[in-house]
């Protein structure tokens, strides 16, 4: 009887231990939880599943495909003596030739430090003129008024380059320009503004902040309308003043867009403003305003030495590179906005 009833139990135990756990009952009105994907899903399937948003991508990667990615096998121009006869591979594999012909030229330093000195004091008076312009805008109490200074600030970013340099050219001349006249009118001495290298800098500079300010301010003023108006009522209430708000509550909540716009510009100082230089250069000028692209367009295009100008701009874009991924960084260790 003993052991009858010993394995009446070891069987109940093992049928109770082995027997499926019951699933617990959906409470009434919720919806059960769909079946997890299977591990051996195919990839395909997972696609098929969100067609729609592969389709609306598409554009965009077949952009990136065939105007970025595939001119990136002519990079090879570089490495080669090139010539348009015989094709990529027929050109014979010179290794980095050219690139120490441009570091040994006598134009690399005065390239090299216009270029810099361009595009770095460029970018660092003009890069905060959009934010102050937006921080004021946005204090402006009259919504009206405020509309009437966006269009204001905001038009010039639609005047052509050509256009802009022919203004330029026009108030700055020497015999019949505007300024000219009112240095005349004061008792000064006409000045030769396009002539001169030292002025070529800060005409282009100064040039650039009425042209593109507006368009840059426009996006700061969007990040300012996402900071939420309850702070500002409650920094009212506590007796902070205007200056005192958009210190501690505007330029830290457009923070993470100015870390943002500010490495992605760093990451295209090499780039900047090649047509506008290259429109504003004159003979008597070209001490200051010879830059790497100049330079580029006039050796590959105006005299052919397509490998050599090939090996300048990559040179050029792997500097636009190094600061890109520097400054990223950067921004990750001080704990703001990034990239990636």
């Amino acid at each position: 009887m003993t052991s009858t009833s010993s394995l009446h139990s070891a069987s109940t135990t093992t049928a109770t231990t082995t027997s499926p756990p019951q699933p617990l009952p959906t409470p009434a009105g919720v919806a059960a939880a769909p079946p997890s994907p299977r591990k051996g899903a195919s990839r395909l399937t997972l696609v098929l599943r969100s067609w729609q948003l592969y389709v609306l991508l598409a554009p965009g990667l077949i952009y990136l495909a065939i105007f970025k990615y595939w001119p990136m096998y002519g990079a090879q121009i570089a490495f080669r003596n090139y010539n348009p006869a015989a094709g990529f591979t027929g050109s014979p594999w010179v290794g980095l030739a050219h690139f120490e012909r441009f570091i040994n030229s006598f134009q690399f330093k005065d390239l090299l430090v216009n270029t810099l000195t361009i595009n770095t004091v460029g970018l660092l008076v003009a890069f905060p003129v959009p934010i102050i312009l937006a921080l004021i805008v946005n204090q402006l109490p009259s919504e009206r008024f405020k509309k009437f200074i966006q269009t204001v600030l905001y038009s010039p970013s639609f005047i052509s380059v050509v256009v802009v340099v022919g203004m330029i050219f026009l108030l700055f001349s020497p015999s019949s320009g505007l300024v000219n006249h009112a240095l005349t009118l004061f008792g000064g001495e006409p000045i030769f503004f396009m002539g001169n290298p030292e002025w070529f800098r800060p005409l282009y500079i100064g040039s650039d902040i009425w042209q593109n300010a507006g368009f840059s301010m426009i996006i700061y003023l969007a990040a300012l309308t996402a900071i939420d108006p309850s702070l500002h009522e409650a920094a009212k209430m506590d007796g902070a003043n205007k200056f005192r708000r958009i210190w501690h509550i505007d330029i830290p909540g457009i923070l993470p867009v100015v870390t943002i716009l500010f490495v992605l510009a760093i990451g295209n100082i090499f780039n900047l403003g090649f047509e506008k230089v290259y429109l504003m250069q004159t003979p008597l000028n070209l001490e200051t305003s010879e830059i790497i692209n100049t330079y580029v367009y006039k050796i590959g295009l105006q005299q052919a030495q397509f490998s050599y100008s090939a090996a300048i701009g990559l040179f050029n874009s792997v500097l636009n590179l190094i600061l890109l991924i520097t400054f990223n960084q950067v921004a990750k260790k001080a704990n703001q906005a990034s990239l990636w």
